[in-house]
């Protein structure tokens, strides 16, 4: 059998599900190279560790205010403990709601943002819209926790939000199929 075939290996039929899955391959590897795709990664990667590590400071926290939320956690504050340290404590607090605040904005913003990096934007806009959000996440949780006055913790999550919403505004003009 030859090239012109029917029945050959090389025909119309059997080549082209091949030359799209290339294809389909060549597309995202061109999307992991991006320069905007990386830059992404590496800023989401930031946010993302520092939510994580809003939990180990919740630990410590609790720990060192000796403020516990289950009775099995009285061990850790020693062999005498009583249920006086089953309580709130405003510094725990605090630091569970910098938490919470992280998981309603960095989760969107990784979401969207990954939409948004699948719309070929400039390079400089986009690390424009990481960079600025990354900061304004950092300072929150500073502001927070450090207990800076007002209005700081409220423009700092206002940027954040704006820097979301700005990609989220580029996303649907580039994609709106409805």
């Amino acid at each position: 059998m030859g090239v012109g075939d029917k029945g050959g290996l090389c025909n119309r039929s059997t080549l082209a599900p091949l030359l799209q899955r290339h294809c389909k391959i060549n597309k995202m590897t061109s999307l992991l190279e991006s320069d905007v795709f990386l830059a992404f990664s590496s800023y989401a990667t930031i946010v993302i560790l520092k939510m994580m590590l809003m939990a180990p400071m919740t630990g410590y926290y609790r720990i060192t205010r000796g403020a516990f939320a289950n009775e099995e956690d009285l061990h850790l504050h020693g062999k005498s403990a009583d249920k006086k340290l089953l309580r709130t404590h405003p510094d725990v607090e605090r630091v569970r709601r910098c938490h919470q605040n992280d998981l309603e904005n960095i989760i969107p913003f990784v979401l969207i943002g990954l939409l948004y990096t699948l719309t070929g934007p400039d390079l400089g806009t986009a690390l424009l819209h990481f960079r600025l959000f990354a900061g304004s996440r950092i300072f929150h949780t500073i502001a927070y926790v450090g207990m800076l006055p007002q209005p700081s913790r409220g423009l700092s999550w206002a940027l954040g939000m704006l820097v979301t919403f700005s990609m989220a505004y580029q996303v649907l003009s580039k994609v709106l199929y409805l």
